[in-house]
């Protein structure tokens, strides 16, 4: 199937996936803006709460800035998965650094918070801790990540703390319980969806890497997915293949609206 649509729009790879290096992405102003303030979260050694709604391109924006930092300055310890408790955040940080995890609790969170200094004042690289899916995280998980960059009287912290996640995270952390927290935090970006002529430039942008550099979809296509989409890069891609999908079983070479209504349907429903 894969096939006979590349060869039926004439693709040299399949468009709208996700396996774009950074240099590929579509630069969009929300990306932009995302990129820069994590940049900038990161150089300050601070604590960043980046939210959006599912698809928005969160980890896309927090995986370009990423990719560009270097290695002998930074050490990443990305975590995708935040259900693993205040301790399992612990094991996580030591393991990064290859070290022997304690078996007390108490003991294991002194380590971490040593195994982070260490790696900042003895080899020079500021770590980088990326949390996704951080609005699942429970109370105690984001105390405990304050508590990781509580250090050197409150003066300084040893490394850069970014948690990403649903807009649920940010109202969570503005409950009095987490107030200590809330003040500590520097950067709060939430990404908003693509403009409709972002949404347009998007479509094309990953058309062309696919070898199509003429209009494939029409105007009133591109308009449909935009507000259904709300601009939101994820959705984007799963309508505008679904789209690609139904006109190229009508026998169709340009992807109209009557495709793009049909991919609404097989994605959103009726």
């Amino acid at each position: 199937m894969i096939e006979k649509l590349q060869a039926h729009y004439g693709f040299t790879r399949t468009p709208f996936g996700r396996d774009l290096a950074p240099g590929m992405l579509h630069r969009h102003a929300s990306h932009n803006e995302a990129v820069a303030r994590i940049s900038w979260c990161i150089a300050e050694r601070s604590i960043g709460v980046v939210t959006g709604e599912v698809g928005a391109g969160k980890t896309v924006s927090v995986r370009t800035v990423l990719a560009g930092l270097d290695p002998s300055k930074h050490t990443v310890i990305y975590l995708p998965n935040p259900m693993i408790g205040v301790r399992g955040i612990h094991e996580e940080i030591v393991n990064a650094f290859g070290q022997h995890v304690a078996h007390l609790g108490s003991r294991l969170m002194v380590q971490a918070s040593k195994a982070l200094v260490a790696e900042r004042e003895e080899r020079g690289r500021t770590p980088v801790l990326v949390i996704d899916e951080a609005h699942l995280m429970a109370h105690e998980q984001l105390e405990a990540v304050r508590m990781l960059t509580n250090t050197n009287l409150d003066q300084d912290s040893p490394l850069a703390c970014l948690l990403v996640g649903q807009p649920t995270l940010r109202r969570t952390m503005k409950l009095a319980v987490l107030a200590a927290l809330e003040q500590r935090t520097a950067l709060r970006y939430t990404m908003p969806g693509m403009s409709a002529a972002e949404t347009t430039s998007y479509i094309a942008h990953h058309l062309k890497l696919s070898g199509r550099a003429d209009p494939l979809f029409t105007e009133d296509a591109v308009g449909l997915i935009h507000t259904t989409s709300r601009g939101f890069p994820r959705a984007v891609n799963n309508l505008a293949i679904q789209a690609l999908v139904a006109a190229f079983a009508s026998g169709k070479s340009l992807v109209d609206e009557v495709a793009a209504r049909s991919a609404v349907t097989e994605v959103i429903g009726d």
